[in-house]
């Protein structure tokens, strides 16, 4: 589907969401990012060591934990000693930081709570099953973990804004991580079941599980607004939270349910309305549908306000990341994309993400001076191998490199590496395409219509004896104008937006004018123009 951009890309920006207002616009984007894993940034040390490396791998922004337990070891008394480095080095070394507020819950869970609140389980209540059976899991009806969270969140917060007053560092804030129930669809406990009979949930909804998720789904919403809330009066800047997939056909209470799930989106939005983003963590197969469900666009229902704009602040660091990147940026304007524990990835796994991310950089120095553009996201792998796009007349067929008949890699039988790209209409005839593994030719739709199959050689060239209708198209006339290539360029894209040729790409490399491609392994930026004849 044509996706029409305000302006191009992270510029767009300017559009406003019902939930962030400008606070979104003021972001430094793309968000090109990386997690941390989860004990990177324990030990002053480990700061250090790691922010310096994420900068070397093209990052324009860190996400990193601020944890409550080493925050707040007695209670009352704060150390802000990791944050301050933190912020320290990531200025000093031009990064962007997200904090991941690892508060109350963290993957459900409530490990990374301060010993004194895990062990005053009256004080603190946890969360139970139906049986009765306590989970370490706080509950998010108890007034007192709530406060003690607020407490060292709020604490927090103005930390920052005295450490980094102009937001020139922290760009972000996540509240809480990967929120949601596991091994119960919602709390049983006392004060669970006080206000799950007040709110007479049970005639409203039903009693099932999924009945129950939607309890806990607004509940743990109301919960976390009023720490953004706090946010908002203490250091307002974007607020978001992530959730871990309802995936592989599991049930509510086998995944961490009740988070701010995309089928969850109307009770999180109603519960806590300061949260400018709801943000999927991506693992699982199926990277374009996840997507699709958190990218929610401008709907005439909705009052003509964007629902939710999509962000990705984890997704499965892995050879396949850099083109998910540039699909993600390309085909839903994403504000940004961040692969988790890169600094525990091998350098074949975070070589993508480098190579993506300065082409993402290239291209957006110079589509942010443009007027109003079009982009499409290509993705393709050994399943998913083609998607035809037609862009006002011009129909391009895009595939993955593979499915060209003379790579023998496409046909040793190992599994395809995913091939993807960004692609830019410029203008009429005019497109930018940047990306590795991916295969264009560009017809018109008359053209396309009349287009008959064919069988291909490993030359490229119809397989003899192979075409049985070749004398049934030879004996129609052929309608309407073709569109051929005029030009293909590889170039570079300067800091100032100017466009650098570096080479020709004709002949052999164009299947002598039969299409534009960028091999599996290579990363490119190719200047398309076309003719009409």
């Amino acid at each position: 589907m044509k996706k029409i951009l305000i302006i191009f890309l992270i510029a767009m920006v300017t559009m406003q969401s019902a939930f962030a207002g400008d606070r979104l616009s003021s972001l430094p984007c793309p968000i090109l990012g990386g997690e941390l894993s989860n004990s990177a940034a324990t030990s002053v040390a480990d700061i250090d060591e790691v922010m310096p490396r994420m900068r070397a791998l093209g990052l324009n922004t860190v996400l990193v934990p601020a944890y409550w337990e080493l925050m707040e070891p007695v209670e009352g008394q704060f150390d802000f000693t990791l944050i301050d480095r933190t912020i320290d080095v990531a200025r000093r070394e031009q990064l962007h930081v997200v904090f991941l507020w690892f508060g109350a819950w963290k993957n459900s869970m409530s490990c990374y709570a301060p010993a004194w609140f895990k062990q005053d389980t009256k004080r603190f209540p946890r969360a139970m099953t139906a049986e009765g059976k306590q989970m370490e899991i706080a509950s998010c009806f108890s007034d007192n973990v709530l406060q003690a969270d607020l407490k060292a969140f709020s604490a927090l917060m103005r930390h920052i804004r005295e450490r980094d007053p102009q937001r020139e560092v922290v760009i972000m804030m996540q509240i809480e991580n990967e929120i949601g129930m596991l091994e119960s669809a919602r709390d049983h406990s006392p004060l669970a079941e006080k206000a799950y009979k007040k709110e007479r949930w049970a005639e409203r909804y039903g009693t099932d599980e999924y009945a129950d998720e939607k309890f806990m789904a607004l509940s743990y919403a109301r919960y976390v607004e009023h720490l953004a809330q706090a946010a908002r009066e203490t250091h307002d800047m974007p607020l978001y939270v992530n959730a871990a997939m309802n995936s592989r056909g599991r049930r509510p209470g086998e995944y961490p349910s009740a988070g701010p799930l995309a089928h969850l989106i109307d009770f999180w939005h109603e519960g806590a309305p300061s949260i400018d983003l709801l943000a999927p963590d991506i693992y699982d197969t199926g990277f374009k549908s996840w997507c699709a469900q958190y990218a929610m666009p401008l709907r005439p229902q909705d009052g003509g306000i964007i629902k939710n704009r999509l962000f990705i602040p984890e997704s499965r660091c892995c050879e396949n990341s850099g083109v998910r990147a540039l699909y993600a940026f390309g085909e839903h304007q994403a504000l940004g994309f961040s692969p988790f524990a890169i600094d525990q990835a091998s350098a074949k796994e975070t070589e993508s993400v480098t190579q993506a991310y300065g082409l993402l950089q290239q291209v957006y120095s110079l589509t942010s001076h443009l007027s109003p553009l079009t982009t499409y996201g290509l993705l393709f792998d050994q399943e998913d191998r083609e998607r035809v796009i037609d862009d006002n007349g011009v129909v391009m067929t895009c595939r993955h490199y593979f499915t060209l008949p003379w790579d023998p890699r496409a046909t040793d039988g190992s599994t395809w590496p995913e091939g993807g790209a960004l692609l830019i209409r410029l203008g009429k005839f005019d497109y930018l395409l940047a990306g590795s593994g991916v295969v264009i030719d560009f017809k018109t739709l008359s053209e396309k219509q009349q287009e008959q199959q064919k069988t291909l050689g490993e030359d490229g060239f119809a397989e003899a004896g192979a075409n049985s209708q070749l004398s049934t198209l030879n004996s129609q006339l052929f309608k309407g104008k073709r569109l051929g290539l005029l030009s293909v360029d590889e170039v570079g894209i300067d800091a100032a937006g100017t466009m650098q040729y570096l080479r020709r790409h004709n002949g052999d490399q164009t299947h002598q004018g039969r299409h534009a491609r960028i091999g599996v392994g290579e990363w490119k930026i190719l200047h398309i123009k076309l003719y009409e004849y």
